[in-house]
């Protein structure tokens, strides 16, 4: 089995995106208040900042400021997905998943990458702001109701 090697970076600002098992699907933001709940939860038990977060059908993207001294994301992240996972009906999907309890929500691993700089902030902050246009779910960004940059 692989074993990833993550960076620790305590007080990091990160940019995740975080997909469904099911490409495709409409789960995130048709059971947006269970999402919303379980972040809520884990942010009370695990603080963090939200510097950006769009939710999309399919997947998320955000940036996320850690406390100074915390290193630990993939925490928060599991917690999420655990949360969410049971709030919504069970998709099983392969033998695999039944054999480790996954409910066949999510995918396996997420993907992060640490901000190095205020242009690579910048960057990743447009790259959220501009994804619901960019996947043609809306003409501006600001009209998308699942996200952060929502006026």
């Amino acid at each position: 089995m692989s074993r990833y090697l993550r960076p620790r970076a305590p007080g990091a600002t990160i940019y995740f995106v975080v997909c469904l098992a099911q490409r495709g699907s409409t789960l995130l933001i048709d059971e947006i208040d269970a999402l919303r709940a379980a972040v809520g939860l884990t942010r009370r038990q695990h603080s963090f900042h939200v510097d950006a977060w769009v939710v999309l059908p399919d997947h998320m993207r955000c940036i996320w400021t850690l406390p100074a001294g915390d290193c630990d994301f993939s925490t928060r992240w599991r917690q999420i997905k655990t949360r969410f996972s049971r709030a919504v009906p069970r998709q099983i999907t392969s033998a695999s998943q039944l054999a480790r309890r996954e409910r066949g929500i999510w995918q396996r691993r997420f993907w992060e990458h640490h901000v190095r700089n205020p242009p690579d902030y910048w960057q990743h902050m447009d790259i959220c702001r501009d994804a619901p246009v960019n996947l043609g779910l809306v003409e501006k960004s600001a009209d998308w109701p699942y996200s952060s940059f929502r006026i």
